[in-house]
């Protein structure tokens, strides 16, 4: 089965940082872009950042650029979202997905196939 699986959500106070993992299971993340959705209750989905599978770029949204970073483990088939420095605006469900044909559209993978089941971020005192 082709599955993205998440993990590394949690609670945290403004300040703090947590890591996300995708681990592909079924499949290879060589020359998939990969990356970084969120949604917070309310609101639509929000690309957070992509990393290329065809020369390695990152991209990122505006609201967490200088506080989060996208790395990718091909060997171990993961991609990681560190995430430092968390606002309570950070508050969001977590969701990785995959683009077979490697690119990104900014903060997003242009044509995503694949998506994790997501995992909860919440960012308070």
């Amino acid at each position: 089965q082709l599955q993205l699986v998440e993990s590394g959500g949690g609670r945290v106070h403004p300040g703090g940082s947590l890591r996300l993992s995708c681990a592909a299971s079924g499949f290879t993340l060589d020359y998939y872009a990969i990356g970084w959705f969120r949604q917070a209750p309310g609101k639509e989905r929000e690309g957070v950042s992509c990393i290329s599978g065809t020369d390695g770029r990152i991209y990122y949204a505006d609201s967490v650029k200088g506080r989060f970073t996208i790395s990718r483990d091909n060997a171990k088939s993961t991609v990681y979202l560190q995430m430092n420095s968390l606002k309570p605006e950070d508050t969001a469900d977590y969701y990785c997905a995959a683009d077979h044909r490697g690119l990104c559209s900014g903060p997003s993978p242009r044509h995503v196939i694949y998506w994790g089941q997501g995992t909860q971020v919440t960012v308070s005192s």
